[in-house]
């Protein structure tokens, strides 16, 4: 006789047996034990699906863009940046601004120093003395002329003499301006070798070329100043497809280096001449742009949408991609407090904004139901 140790052993290894070779697949969820399913039919507990977050849902209509894709970067318009230079060379007083500094337009951005400032402003005040003397005599040649007491000479003379003060006046009075040098101090006989360069718009400076001591020179580029207040982007369109673009598209963009969040703006400029590498530069402008940190010069991956088209759509969640194919899962009846799910391949073709579009939907009905959260975990198990 056979020991009863023995008898538990043997129905032991034969239920294994079994489990091993009938060929089905268990899921393995957190929450309670997995409950066997075919190869293509998946079975959770109830306990399974909530204590997992899962989530159900039907296919819908969505529209799905037709775009084309191109790159560019942020900038600002012409009017909207500006480098400082000095209009006569002189050396750096002072510099007190830092790169990121913002500036308000007429603020003061640094001083230069020049010995020549003083000789410009000692020419303007002598000329200024001469033309009251000059313009009474012109005054009086021309009375004397008119009666034939002068001659014609002396008359011209004396008007050449007081237009040309005229003109020296003039000439020297708009490089005072042009140097912030006030003329009214200058007047009172107050000179300086000081002067002040202000900022033409309000911005956020960009390049600082000089430090204190430096000498300018006229054509020396001492700071950069850009306005990000109209910042927009620059696109290159290649030239094949820009037959296709129209004032008012919208554009998706990207900043891949700096951010994962798409942003919106819309075309406002085609270009009317292709440049380098066959394209033609576009001109978009921003929604919102006041609400992020955009910076100028930052690449941009860009979508502009020509065209939308209405599909048949899962949320991007719902399908599952396993060696190339494409997966959902359906709901089907089943037991009481369990899911039944069954895995069904289908074709998919755009995304846009979390939803998917399914090519074939034809074999679904609008009552259908999906899992639409937690089916990749699901399916790849």
């Amino acid at each position: 006789m056979i020991p009863k140790k023995y008898n538990y052993l043997v129905l032991i290894l034969s239920f294994m047996a079994i489990s091993c070779g009938d060929g089905t697949k268990a899921t393995n969820l957190a929450g309670s034990e997995a409950i066997p399913s075919d190869e293509n039919t998946i079975v959770i507990s109830e306990a399974q699906f909530l204590e997992n977050n899962m989530t159900l849902g039907s296919m819908s209509e969505k529209s799905f863009p037709s775009i084309i894709q191109v790159n560019g970067m942020l900038d600002v318009p012409p009017d909207h940046k500006v480098v400082v230079s000095a209009t006569t060379g002189g050396y750096i007083k002072d510099s007190p601004l830092l790169i990121g500094d913002f500036v308000k337009k007429g603020q003061r951005l640094l001083t230069l120093e020049n010995p020549e400032f003083v000789s410009i402003q000692q020419a303007y005040l002598e000329v200024k003395q001469q033309l009251g003397y000059l313009g009474l005599e012109y005054e009086r040649q021309k009375t004397l002329r008119n009666e034939n007491i002068t001659s014609q000479k002396s008359f011209l003379k004396a008007e050449s003499d007081y237009k040309m003060a005229q003109a020296k006046y003039s000439g020297l009075k708009k490089q005072l301006d042009m140097l912030n040098i006030p003329t009214a101090s200058v007047d009172l006989g107050n000179f300086t070798a000081m002067a002040n360069i202000y900022a033409p718009i309000s911005g956020s400076v960009t390049a600082v070329n000089v430090t204190k001591g430096t000498y300018v020179s006229p054509a020396s580029p001492i700071i950069e100043i850009i306005d990000s207040d109209h910042i927009h982007l620059e696109l290159s369109v290649f030239e094949k497809d820009i037959m296709k673009l129209k004032k008012g598209q919208p554009i998706l963009f990207r900043i891949p280096e700096a951010s994962a969040d798409t942003f919106e703006a819309e075309v406002h400029l085609i270009g009317t001449s292709i440049g380098e590498n066959r394209t033609v530069k576009v001109h978009g402008h921003l929604k919102n742009e006041k609400g992020h940190h955009f910076l100028t010069g930052m690449f941009v991956e860009a979508s502009i949408v020509i065209d939308t088209m209405a599909g048949m759509a899962l949320p991007t969640d719902a399908i599952a991609n396993i060696d190339g194919s494409d997966y959902v899962l359906l709901k089907e009846k089943g037991k009481a407090r369990e899911y039944t799910f069954k895995r069904i391949e289908v074709q998919t073709d755009r995304s846009y904004k979390g939803f998917t579009e399914i090519k074939n939907p034809k074999p679904f009905v609008v009552t259908d139901t999906f899992l639409i959260k937690g089916a990749f975990n699901l399916i790849r198990e």
